[in-house]
């Protein structure tokens, strides 16, 4: 939902929508992190009862998870031309190898540019469990794996500031500095760890230091609300123009991926005002989530097409509340007709065993 209200601003909003939806770009850090505790729980809890890893089998449920929807819309962006958004694509090429966010011209190929939080994902899939190859036990392996690329996060960031940004910052027009900010900064997969660090470490956390998880979560309130004071804080640092400044380049994206976490480990304690009370409207957005992020800009774009003619503007809240219904039914179509029967085929697949010798390699 951060992310929609985010990105319906680029198309002409109403006015409201300025200020709440500045700060919604960091609802990707918020996805990063669901990402890292989920996807990483699932090999940490193997680990954690002495089981082996089936690498393939791993391998296998992300892959029907994540790619048969995706490539359905890449393909309607390349086969229908008024399916884009913007006027240019990346190569095809960027897009089958999980790669577009490596150099992505916003300004000039920015057509199905939110692809790119999905390129971090599935190269987070592929090098996660080989990361955990390494080390002479899994504690030991995360000791110094999560701490490291966290602080490498750092010192990307600063290299980069310093090689790729301020010397456009010292030139009298900035010119190209926000091109640059999106290209080396905010896209590259080595600059946007800290959500999916965050959220292994409480899936660590989780798995292999119960009794501290049972004490920390016995706290779930007042993690609520040491969560939102740090989420101010987050704002504070990153709110509008300070987002392209050195400490929201740098220290930004940490510390709202830290303010999400805490959030995060709020919602899973049974202590917490958020873990006692089910929402089944949210249950059923985050069932659609996927399909909804691939699908939304296009879908916003194509409504205020078909709106204009009859004198409802982009900047109307009468056409921001058709295009979210729009969106939510877009998502629901793409979500009943290609994520959940390809989700049901990987299942019957796994409960029948029905599968290569590959996926049934244990590591």
């Amino acid at each position: 939902m951060l992310v929609f209200v985010y990105h319906y601003r680029i198309f002409g909003h109403p006015p409201l929508l300025d200020e709440m939806g500045s700060f919604g770009w960091t609802g990707v850090d918020l996805f990063f992190i669901l990402s890292g505790y989920l996807i990483g729980g699932q090999l940490f809890r193997r680990m954690a009862h002495h089981q082996p890893l089936s690498y393939g089998e791993f391998y296998f449920k992300r892959f029907f998870r994540i790619v048969p929807a995706y490539l359905v819309i890449v393909a309607l962006y390349f086969i229908i031309p008024a399916f884009k958004e913007r006027s240019e694509l990346p190569p095809l090429w960027r897009f089958l190898t999980f790669t577009q966010n490596f150099g992505l011209d916003i300004f000039n190929k920015g057509a199905f540019s939110h692809a790119w939080s999905l390129c971090i994902e599935e190269q987070f899939y592929l090098l996660l469990p080989l990361f955990l190859l390494f080390g002479t036990g899994p504690k030991k392996k995360l000791i110094w794996l999560l701490p490291a690329f966290f602080l490498l996060g750092f010192i990307l960031r600063i290299y980069s500031w310093y090689h790729f940004l301020q010397p456009l910052l010292d030139t009298p027009e900035h010119t190209g500095f926000g091109q640059a900010y999106y290209k080396y900064i905010y896209y590259p997969t080595h600059t946007r760890l800290d959500g999916l660090l965050v959220g292994l470490s409480l899936a660590a956390l989780n798995h292999f230091r119960p009794g501290a998880w049972q004490k920390i979560t016995r706290h779930g309130n007042a993690l609520l609300i040491a969560g939102l004071l740090l989420s101010t804080g987050a704002w504070w640092i990153c709110h509008d123009e300070k987002q392209y400044s050195f400490s929201g380049a740098v220290f930004g994206f940490p510390v709202i991926s830290l303010a999400y976490g805490v959030l995060v480990l709020a919602a899973l304690s049974p202590s917490s005002v958020l873990y006692r009370h089910a929402a089944g409207l949210t249950r059923w957005i985050a069932t659609l989530s996927y399909s909804i992020y691939l699908t939304h800009k296009q879908l916003i774009h194509l409504t205020h097409q078909v709106l204009a003619p009859h004198g409802i503007g982009n900047d109307t809240y009468t056409s921001f509340w058709i295009c979210v219904g729009i969106s939510l039914i877009g998502g629901w179509i793409l979500h009943l007709a290609v994520e959940r029967p390809f989700l049901k085929y990987r299942d019957h697949l796994l409960s029948g065993r029905q599968l290569p010798q590959l996926f049934k390699t244990e590591v």
